[in-house]
Order: structure tokens, then sequence, then C-alpha cells
């Protein structure tokens, strides 16, 4: 190992190895190396790909709470795991600032949820009255704001708020200083950076032995936890067990760090409920005068690296639209490309792979930021041999998909989300054209959901990828073929 911490890869053997230097790797290297474990933790340094190092870092258990996630079983179990590690994350910051250098970690105080004239009621009003119902329901404090009084918020007049409430208990972290100070943290209680890929596990009967490298180059192990984000499913595919994991694929999302014009910012998150297949718009605050602006989701078979011209457009748009109108004259610092890891069936990947020292932790789209500090600690109990930190039974890789509804339900929400779609773009139609949309594109998805298979039928937001992406469709048959046969 050099200076820096990083490794010279040269067939060292490790106690674990890590393939991921995003939030979720780094997080579990620095738990494992301050428990005495030889740790390696693999990734370029750059994070080409990574969701983390694109991150609004809201710490938003709530404000991400849907109807949809509401649903089933496995969705209020994740709310629960959220809000267990809200509870972990003032300590979690204390330590790594207490033990590390660098820009303060948090950056806003709170989250203001904003019901706006943009969307739909099916969806935005029916989120907006879910988060706060399972607030109350949790006894989390909130209080409502007249929107007058909405701190920084100077919406357009087509635009303007309706309603919000102030949710005091969650709050953003800055991702970049996260990263740096995780990634400090973890070499100072002992971690090996290993500065490439993982291309494959290695494995011997039914027990890993460690990875290989893009170099060719080969680091043993005596365990390997895979928390590659989206880049996770290329070294599932080196492994017997993959077939039986479900499929994971990229929530492709652009987000901008903007200079505002007047050097201001907000104290708190600003966002909207979840909507049109994707996180609500939202506007965090970074210091200097810089907030992060985010919103996108879109569903994609491979990472991408570049932000398409049409998703910045829109994000830019909302922004200033929705939430401050004289961002149009602020200056856009960087532009962020990220990946979320979306399982085939929208829910995580987490815990023992199905191979004697293995174990996976990916496929947490939305939620792995803020999901860290518990699964870190968890899983480096886990891999210890002790008594797990949380219940990740109902997420343990090796399953059938999960069904997030009948195939009507999921299509009524496409539709529902696909149409708040044309409103969030300032379509103009009449007003039964509405009505008529609907009536055409219902039955022309259900078909479509009956041609992709006759038995499964994939989230939402998949299905409706689906229809733009033969590649997706590919994917969607050949993986549910083999549900099938392991059924």
């Amino acid at each position: 190992m050099n200076a820096n911490g990083n490794a010279d890869a040269d067939g060292t053997g490790f106690d674990i190895v890590i393939a991921g230097n995003g939030v979720l790797g780094l997080s579990l290297a620095w738990v494992l190396a301050r428990r005495g474990q030889r740790v390696a933790v693999l990734g370029q340094p750059h994070r080409p790909w990574a969701g983390s190092a694109a991150a609004g870092a809201m710490l938003g258990c709530f404000g991400e709470v849907t109807t949809s996630l509401l649903a089933t079983e496995h969705g209020r179990h994740k709310l629960e795991l959220g809000i267990q590690a809200n509870k972990l994350w003032p300590q979690w910051i204390a330590e790594l600032e207490e033990q590390t250098e660098g820009t303060p970690v948090k950056t806003a105080e709170g989250t203001t949820v904003v019901l706006n004239t943009i969307g739909t009621a099916e969806i935005d009003d029916a989120n907006y009255n879910a988060i706060r119902a399972e607030l109350t329901h949790y006894e989390e404090p909130f209080e409502d704001v007249e929107p007058s009084d909405l701190d920084w918020v100077d919406a357009e007049p087509i635009s303007r708020p309706l309603k919000a409430f102030h949710i005091p208990g969650e709050h953003a972290v800055n991702a970049a200083a996260l990263l740096e100070r995780l990634e400090s943290a973890a070499v100072r209680a002992g971690a090996t950076l290993v500065p490439e890929f993982a291309t494959r596990v290695a494995y011997r009967g039914e027990r890993v032995t460690g990875v290989v490298l893009a170099s060719g180059r080969t680091l043993s192990a005596d365990h390997v936890t895979l928390a590659a984000g989206a880049r996770t499913q290329e070294l599932l595919d080196s492994l017997p067990v993959g077939p039986r994991i479900p499929r994971m694929v990229s929530g492709y999302g652009v987000s901008a760090l903007i200079k505002t014009q007047d050097g201001t910012s907000p104290d708190s998150v600003i966002r909207t409920p979840n909507r049109s297949f994707a996180c609500g718009l939202h506007v965090v605050p970074r210091g200097d005068g810089h907030v992060y602006v985010g919103a996108t989701n879109v569903i994609a078979v491979e990472p991408r690296d570049t932000a398409e011209m049409r998703d910045l457009v829109f994000l830019l748009q909302c922004a200033h639209r929705q939430v401050r109108r004289n961002l149009w004259n602020s200056e856009v610092s960087k532009v962020q490309v990220g990946n979320r890891p979306v399982s085939m069936d929208g829910f995580p990947l987490l815990g023992d792979g199905g191979m004697a020292g293995l174990t996976i932790m990916t496929g947490t789209y939305r939620d792995g930021l803020h999901l860290s500090p518990l699964l870190a600690q968890d899983f480096a109990a886990r891999i210890l041999g002790e008594e797990p930190r949380a219940d990740l039974d109902r997420f343990a890789p090796l399953r059938q998909p999960y069904r997030t509804g009948t195939r009507e339900e999921i299509v009524d929400l496409l539709i529902d989300h696909q149409m708040g779609i044309g409103y969030e773009q300032d379509w103009t139609i009449p007003v039964e054209w509405h009505q008529w949309i609907e009536m055409d594109l219902r039955p022309a998805t259900l078909a479509w959901a009956d041609e992709l298979d006759p038995e499964f039928t994939p989230p939402a937001e998949l299905l409706f990828a689906s229809r733009f992406d033969p590649e997706l469709v590919s994917l969607l048959r050949k993986y549910y073929a083999t549900c099938r046969e392991n059924s």
C-alpha cells in the first residue's frame, strides 16, 4: 500500500474485498477497518457512472414516500429501514467529522415539501398527502407553512405553490464532502484503496476466493461484498448464482450545481413529492451561494456518463419556473450524471449472495446513500458473524421477483405518471383529450404488458421504458423465463 492508502494490487490477500467505492462501499470499509479487518475497496477514483457522486444526498425517508411504495409490504418495510437509518445519521456525521478534515458534511436543515400547480391530483396530491399521513403515523414532527411565507421560493405565477409543510428531521448532506471524508476515514482506519474495477468474482466450488481486476490481476479474499451500484450486474453475471438474482438496470439521472445570481441559497431542502417515474424536483443548499438541482430518472439498460440535452433542459426549466425565477440568470457551475442501481422488481438486493463468503449490497435505487450507516453496520455484523442490526431477510438477493401490484394496477399507475409528464412539460390539449388519451393508452399498455410476458409485470417505470428499448425488452423476457425455470 502506498502513502495515499492505494494498493499496488499485486495479489495481496485481504479479509474482505469490497467491489465499489461509492458511499455504500466506503461506509462498509470504514466500519470493518475500525474492527481490525484487512479491507480493500475497489473502484476508479473519479467514480464513473456512480450514483453517489451526483446525488442530492437528501436524508429523506418520508420525503420519498409515495402511494405505490405503501401499496406493498415490501415497500413499507423499505420505509421502516429508512426511518431506522435516519436515527443513525447525527452520530454518523459527528464521528466522521471528528476523525477527518474537510468540507462540512451537512448542508441543509430540514426539508420543505411543496405541492404546486404542476402535475396531477392522482400523483402529486396523493403523494403529498401520503407523506403527511406517514409522518403522523410514525409520530414524526412536521409543520404547515403558508405558501406566501416559503423561504427563498419565488416561482412563476402558473407554477406557484398551493400548500407546503416542513419536516425538521430530514436534512441533506454534501455528497462530494461525504465521499471525501469516508474515503479519508476508511484509509486512516487501515483500509486499502485499489484504483481499479473488478471485472469478475473468482470462486472455487461454492466459495468465492477474491476478484479479478480490470488489469487481469487477482486479489484474494475470504469475503467479497458487491456494492458497485449499477455496475454490479457485470459481476453477478460472472457467478453461477447470477441468474437467480433479479437483474439490475440503471436509473440514469442528471443534476446541476448552480451558482445563484444573488449569492443566496435556502436553509432547507425544497422539494416536490415524487412524480413522473422520478424523484420530485428538489433544490438542496450546497454553501457559498450554490444550490444543487435534481429531479430526473430514466431507466436504461447500461449506465450513462453524459447528460442528454433534453434532460438537462427539462431540469433547469423546472428549477427556475417552479422554485426560483432568478435561477434563470444564474450560472451553471457543473452538470453531473449518476446511475441508480435498479433491480427488475424495484426492491433492494441486500444480504447473502448464495455462495460462501459472498454478500450483495446494491439495488437500493434512490435510497442507498440514506441507508448507508444502517447497511454498513449491519453488513459488518453479518460478515463478522455477529447479530444483524437490521431485518433484511425480505430483500435477500436470491428470490423470485416481487410483484408490486396486479397487472391492471401497474398499468393504471403507469398511465397516471405518463399523463403527469405531459402536464409537467406544459402541454396544452383540449379538456376532453385527457380522457381520450387515457382511453387509448390503457388498452395499448395492457396489450404491451401481455406481449412482454404472460405472467410477470415489471414495475411501472420499467414497463414504461420497455416500450422504447428493445434491449430492455430482451433482458426482461430472458429474466422472466429464467424465473419460471427456477420456480
